[in-house]
């Protein structure tokens, strides 16, 4: 668990709750101490909490309010100016600067956000080619390595194009998605699902040998077949799996070959799985669904 999801686990509320009481823990601290010592940094943790764990304009509000407050502790404190032009320049000094983590976390999480867009498929929220590319390479690197298993399952929605034809291509974008989300809650946290096509799917199961993977991808097959039947969807699932141990491969051949297994099931009746192993013997698994 993230310190994202760690934080999301706990209600804004509290998470308010405890911004305030620091707000007020510090500026208690800024005043009982005069102006002997400043403690303006400290008034940036519960800025940045604030706005971290519940949104940034609520960062900006309290930055605001650090802002008024450091100002009244200054005039209670017995700090005078020669007129009201220095409280006011100061204020605004301060008001900046408690402004810089507001800004800095908003920079990030925009940066996030769009190497989060790089990488996933805008519709589906599956990875995309290119970022999945890169994974299943990284998968291919590990595996000749360590001489570890892994396996790769092609998924092509049989029938999707009657789906568009008849119910539109808004419908069909609910679909897409449909699968997609049931594909990722189906399997591991570490397994990979990407959408390579218009209706392909891949998904790259990390330590699965030639055992498990039948079983597994015959699981999510079910729970697929089930979903789009809940929902009046007339779709199937024809699915190549293929596993590799120390393959001396590259992606698009990788990718090739569960494409091959794949159309083996489309040219044979579609909804089924067809399965192999690379470099041993092809395997076919023929399951009554």
């Amino acid at each position: 668990m993230n310190l994202r999801e760690a934080a999301d686990r706990v209600s804004k509320p509290v998470w308010i709750g405890l911004g305030f009481a620091l707000l007020g823990g510090v500026a208690y601290l800024d005043y009982i101490t005069g102006l002997e010592l400043s403690f303006s940094l400290f008034y940036l943790i519960p800025i940045s909490l604030l706005t971290w764990t519940v949104r940034e304009r609520f960062g900006l509000v309290i930055a605001f309010l650090s802002a008024g407050i450091w100002l009244t502790v200054d005039v209670w404190s017995g700090n005078r100016y020669s007129s009201v032009l220095p409280y006011i320049w100061n204020t605004i000094v301060r008001l900046g600067f408690f402004m810089l983590p507001v800004f800095m976390i908003r920079l990030n999480r925009a940066m996030e956000h769009e190497k989060t867009l790089a990488r996933t498929d805008f519709l589906t929220g599956a990875l995309n080619a290119r970022f999945f590319h890169e994974m299943a390479q990284m998968e291919i690197n590990r595996s000749f390595r360590y001489k570890r298993h892994f396996t790769l399952a092609f998924i092509d929605v049989d029938n999707f194009k009657n789906i568009n034809d008849t119910f539109g291509h808004t419908e069909g974008d609910t679909v897409l998605r449909t699968i997609a989300t049931k594909i990722k809650s189906h399997l591991r946290k570490t397994d990979i699902v990407a959408r390579v096509g218009g209706d392909e799917f891949v998904v790259l199961l990390p330590e699965t040998d030639a055992q498990t993977a039948p079983i597994a991808i015959s699981n999510m097959q079910r729970a697929l077949l089930k979903e789009m039947a809940e929902n009046g969807w007339a779709v199937t699932f024809s699915i190549g799996v293929l596993t590799l141990t120390a393959p001396r491969l590259s992606v698009d051949e990788m990718l090739g070959r569960a494409d091959q297994l794949m159309y083996v099931v489309k040219n044979g009746g579609k909804n089924n799985i067809h399965h192999a192993s690379y470099p041993e013997e092809t395997i076919a698994i023929k399951l009554d669904l």
